[in-house]
């Protein structure tokens, strides 16, 4: 039989989608997707009208749905606030894992947070004084670990908390049916004494703890709520309406701002009925003083007698003002620690928007966590422009480079493709979805192979936001819709607006005498030097700026000729080389090695150890055999500690390498 040209199956293959991302979704979540994309409800008449979520999947569970049945909290038990946050390890970074477990139970040990200004200490179900090692080495290759905020609204009547969270622990062990595995700290460097507790990912058995987050967003809370009732017994009414009468005129959003949008139809609240108890009377004397006082802030208005209609935007407005308050308590306390003082005038947080500080060159003079869940700092900076700026910082800010003293530029925080993006973008559109170093050369012939392998080095960082994915022969699949998943992961800037540099780790007075090219020569032989006014950080630069003058004159860096100060021709080139030199026989010294220095336009390759900083700026130590190198330090070169790399010098600047292949390429 003749056969067909038509019965002939040619497949064609089209470019490769993207998968949504590099991780494959867990079957429950595939589960959870196809239930919502169908439609479906829940289950039972009680939930027919809530969509299933999966919310109750996990322990504690029956637990939480068994005392809803026959308990109701009343005014009288006493309010416990938890915040609740599921950390999921990861073995790669030097943030991820073990490393973040660490670094976690350091912060919340960090000194200051005890009574008396003590370090916190570690303590556990059976022991006043916990051992951190372990609990960590017990951690190795959990999958995820749960830290807990709990904050008894009363801790100060307590005399200790540890009774409360071990009995609220315990409480926990039966409702979730498994011993569990943690350690706590108590912190009494706020207003409202708090516990950090630290619970492992996996229960008696070994295996993955999964707790119902239905259980963690209530039945946590009711069951501490019950113990704390316990322990102190029910509020009294007295205790009750004192709480009340505190909240009519503050500015933040309490107790009673929640009373009155639960109770409000369509924004409309009737406040006409007449209270009959002296006990009503009293609660409803409180809520019309607190919108009138919410009237007085444009939060609130009196459409006509006994209705008055609230802003849609009450909650999010008292709740902003309530942060910018405790900000400015800790700038309050940040400065008096530093013996500093500024008038309210000279107080600002720090704002992209405002044209007078979108850029703030100055020192950090405190520091502190203003997240402690999740491990987000903020940072004190006395600027050049006579100002104090509070900046919080992204989690992920590396906070090594940031000690107290440092010179530091605060710029804003940009969720916009960057110029390499849109480069990428316009290459893979030209090549059906793909981009590669080859394609790139043939897109910009003018292209230097330094400038595409940065482009590769900003695909490595989209990769790990799980945006690109890269393929074994070295291309890059690029979506059509990078821009808005770029702009998706990059969220974070809307609540950390600005992005921190470190100009110099070393303080202004360090700097004076230093070996190094510091923030203080390059400031000297600028053309445009910053202009530094205030009596604090722009005082104290002028006077060290004429410190470093002088000493550069007596080591003879500098000439003065007539009033008039000549430096020597290449002055930071020539100081950065002799403090690197110095520096680096003195750790060859130190590790019975030998310090090989790399010139410029010089290759190098070895194993990234660590990081050292100098006046100069940070450096790493890039080892080989017995010898090794310094060379400028890239935030790129931490995910490789501890690994090969290799590069070259330009200048103050250097390119690396990251690739698995033999030999010494140009990044």
């Amino acid at each position: 039989m003749a056969r067909n040209d038509d019965d002939i199956f040619k497949p064609k293959l089209g470019r490769i989608r993207s998968l949504g991302g590099a991780r494959a979704k867990s079957y429950v979540n595939r589960v959870l997707h196809q239930i919502s994309a169908a439609g479906k409800k829940g289950f039972g008449s009680s939930a027919g009208s809530r969509v299933f979520s999966g919310y109750r999947i996990g322990r504690g569970n029956d637990a939480l749905r068994h005392r809803r049945a026959g308990h109701r909290f009343g005014p009288s038990y006493r309010r416990v606030v938890i915040k609740t946050r599921i950390t999921k390890f990861n073995s790669s970074g030097p943030k991820n894992g073990i490393g973040a477990a660490r670094a976690h139970l350091r912060y919340i040990q960090r000194d200051g947070v005890a009574k008396e200004n003590e370090p916190g200490q570690l303590y556990d179900a059976t022991h006043e004084e916990a051992d951190g090692k372990a609990f960590l080495e017990r951690s190795e290759g959990d999958r995820h670990q749960f830290r807990f905020i709990v904050s008894p609204e009363d801790a100060t009547e307590m005399a200790d908390l540890k009774p409360f969270v071990r009995d609220l622990m315990q409480a926990m062990e039966k409702d979730l049916d498994t011993q569990l595995d943690w350690v706590a700290v108590e912190h009494f460097n706020t207003e409202h004494p708090h516990t950090h507790i630290v619970l492992r990912g996996k229960d008696e058995l070994g295996k993955d703890l999964v707790i119902a987050r239905d259980y963690i967003a209530h039945g946590m809370r009711r069951r501490a709520s019950k113990i704390l009732t316990l322990e102190l017994g029910p509020q009294t009414m007295r205790e009750i309406t004192d709480k009340f009468r505190r909240q009519v005129d503050q500015d933040r959003f309490t107790d009673l701002d929640r009373e009155l949008v639960r109770d409000a139809e369509g924004g409309v609240i009737e406040t006409n009925v007449k209270p009959v108890t002296p006990a009503d009377r009293l609660k409803h004397a409180m809520r019309m003083g607190r919108l009138r006082h919410l009237e007085r802030q444009g939060l609130a208005r009196e459409i006509q007698d006994g209705e008055w209609e609230l802003s849609p935007n009450l909650e999010a407005t008292l709740r902003r003002a309530g942060e910018r308050g405790d900000i400015i308590k800790t700038m309050h306390r940040g400065l008096n620690q530093a013996g500093l003082d500024a008038g309210a005038s000279e107080f600002a947080i720090y704002d992209p928007s405002d044209d007078r500080a979108r850029v703030v060159i100055g020192r950090i003079i405190d520091r502190g966590l203003h997240d402690e869940l999740n491990d987000g700092h903020y940072v004190l900076v006395d600027a050049a422009d006579g100002r104090v700026h509070y900046i919080a910082l992204d989690p992920k800010q590396d906070m090594d480079d940031l000690p107290k003293g440092a010179i530091v530029e605060v710029h804003p925080a940009s969720n916009k493709m960057k110029p390499s993006d849109r480069v990428i973008s316009e290459v893979a559109r030209r090549n059906s979805g793909l981009y590669s170093p080859d394609t790139h050369a043939a897109y910009d012939p003018s292209a230097s192979p330094e400038f595409i392998q940065a482009h590769v080095r900003r695909l490595e960082a989209l990769r790990r936001m799980n945006i690109v994915r890269r393929f074994t022969d070295g291309s890059w699949e690029i979506p059509d819709d990078i821009s808005e998943r770029i702009a998706e992961r990059q969220k974070p800037a809307d609540r950390y607006p600005g992005q921190i540099n470190t100009l110099s780790s070393f303080s202004l007075e360090r700097q004076v005498n230093a070996e190094g090219a510091t923030w203080l020569d390059r400031q000297l032989v600028s053309s445009s030097q910053l202009p530094a006014g205030g009596t604090r950080f722009g005082k104290a630069a002028t006077v060290a700026l004429q410190r470093r003058q002088e000493y550069l004159i007596e080591q003879g860096w500098a000439e003065d000729q007539n009033g008039t100060i000549r430096y020597r021709k290449n002055l930071l080139n020539l100081l950065r080389q002799r403090e690197v030199q110095v520096t680096g026989e003195k750790i060859a010294k130190e590790n019975k090695s030998t310090f090989v220095q790399t010139s410029n336009g010089g290759r190098f390759d070895g194993v990234y150890r660590k990081p050292v900083h100098l006046a100069s700026g940070k450096f790493a130590i890039i080892e080989k055999s017995k010898e090794f190198t310094l060379v400028p330090w890239r935030p790129a070169l931490e995910r490789q500690r501890g690994k090969t790399v290799a590069g070259a010098i330009h200048g103050t600047s250097v390119s690396f390498d990251f690739s698995k292949k033999r030999g010494i390429g140009i990044g």
